[in-house]
């Protein structure tokens, strides 16, 4: 029995395309502002990000956060988030007590949706996100390494998100190029949102972002957003991200030739091999 997310979840579209669901979150004391005002300042420097302009759809997001705002401190931020154009995004909010038990209640419905699938029973790496953003403001267009649940809290947003392995909005070498973290700057176009799912998404639902599909999203504007997301691996998404850093080497050298290495996400057999190989020499490197 599921005990973060609504019963009826179809664990068969697990990373093969983007889903809403609801969840039964809504309520809990960890989300609160007030407990959020406390946690987040006494957290770590290192797993608090946050960026003080609005930011744009096209916008390279990892590198958003590289470097901290010097006009105030995330207290102010938190404070003034519903006036300003503020966008904090927190790493591991599970550090902190208030957030221990709901942190594994949703590690077990992942685990639990994983099993249903086929892709295995215990999460990769599962790590949760919390994010917190003013009226407005922009997640800019990117993929992630991992899968996720996204699940809204506070205010509602538009998000926007493409089918897994969709070369029109994501090439292969941009994908390959991003997952290895060699370059995290992806082109946006707005005709991409044409070939996208666009979902209105409101407090008690969870979205469901497969691995490496590429989304954006647009706040709404009438309050401040409090979302979380779980994060987390399976062995399918291991092998795949694997294969990924195999075919960004490979292609380098593959287009000496003229030639260039198999897409990956199509062929098991072949993302496995791929996979397999890039541990093999990721190891004799000391990767």
């Amino acid at each position: 029995m599921l005990r973060c997310f609504d019963e009826g979840v179809d664990a068969s579209l697990l990373d093969r395309g983007s889903f809403v669901c609801g969840h039964r979150l809504m309520g809990h004391p960890a989300l609160s502002m007030e407990n959020l005002a406390k946690v987040i300042p006494r957290l770590p420097q290192g797993q608090v990000m946050f960026a003080t302009r609005r930011l744009d759809t096209g916008d390279n997001f990892e590198k958003t956060f590289r470097q901290k705002p010097l006009d105030r401190s995330i207290e102010e931020t938190i404070e003034t988030i519903r006036e300003s154009d503020a966008y904090i995004m927190v790493n591991s909010p599970q550090a902190d007590p208030s957030f221990a038990e709901l942190y594994q209640d949703l590690i077990h419905d992942v685990e639990s949706l994983m099993w249903e699938r086929g892709v295995g029973d215990k999460a990769i790496s599962p790590k949760l996100y919390l994010f917190i953003a003013s009226p407005n403001s922009v997640t800019p267009f990117h993929i992630d390494r991992y899968s996720t649940f996204l699940l809204q809290f506070r205010g509602s947003k538009w998000v926007t998100v493409s089918d897994p392995w969709d070369d029109r909005v994501v090439t292969s070498p941009d994908r390959e190029n991003y997952v290895s973290y060699v370059s995290t700057q992806l082109p946006w176009t707005p005709e991409k949102d044409g070939i996208s799912t666009r979902y209105w998404f409101e407090p008690g639902q969870a979205l469901h972002i497969p691995f490496v599909a590429g989304h954006h999203v647009h706040n709404g504007a009438d309050d401040v957003s409090i979302s979380m997301s779980i994060i987390f691996n399976t062995p399918q998404t291991t092998d795949w991200r694997d294969a990924l850093n195999f075919n960004q080497r490979a292609r380098k050298v593959l287009k000496r030739v003229g030639l260039g290495p198999g897409p990956v996400g199509v062929n098991p057999g072949r993302d496995a091999m791929k996979a397999k190989a890039w541990r093999t020499w990721a190891g004799w490197r000391g990767y």
